[in-house]
């Protein structure tokens, strides 16, 4: 029963993170610890597998599974953003506080401008795994 409610969970975290038929996504910093549940739910809902390594599409959204020792965020939020097309998110998943890996917000905060990016949304998306969503900030405002 525990594995239904984690598939729905999933499911509901793949809606609300906006994915949508026929979009291309790119995954970066897969592990053996990341959610497979969220993962097919993605899969499922784009109706096509997940990207990895390097790709010559532009794609319509970046999943950045990031844990503390995983290096500098700002250089892993920059390759993202040269597949990523001008509208197109990328989505941030850190270890849940309290899980090992956990990255502070601050440090997402922090790392997001300095990138080009912008925090827009912040949401638990599995047992183990918080996404933050960052998008490309406006140019030209007045």
């Amino acid at each position: 029963m525990g594995e239904v409610l984690l598939v729905a969970q999933a499911s509901d975290s793949a809606a609300r993170m906006g994915f949508q038929s026929g979009q291309l996504v790119l995954e970066i910093g897969h592990g053996s610890d990341c959610d497979s549940a969220l993962r097919s739910e993605i899969e499922k809902t784009i109706g096509s597998t997940i990207l990895s390594g390097d790709v010559n599409e532009v794609v319509d959204a970046v999943i950045l599974w990031f844990r503390e020792s995983d290096g500098d965020l700002v250089d892993e939020l920059v390759d993202g953003l040269t597949y990523l097309s001008e509208t197109g998110p990328i989505w941030v998943l850190t270890p849940k506080a309290g899980r090992e890996g956990h990255v502070e917000a601050s440090d997402i905060q922090d790392a997001a401008p300095t990138a080009g990016l912008t925090q827009t949304t912040s949401m638990a998306v599995a047992t183990d795994w918080s996404a933050t969503r960052l998008v490309a900030r406006k140019s030209g405002k007045r």
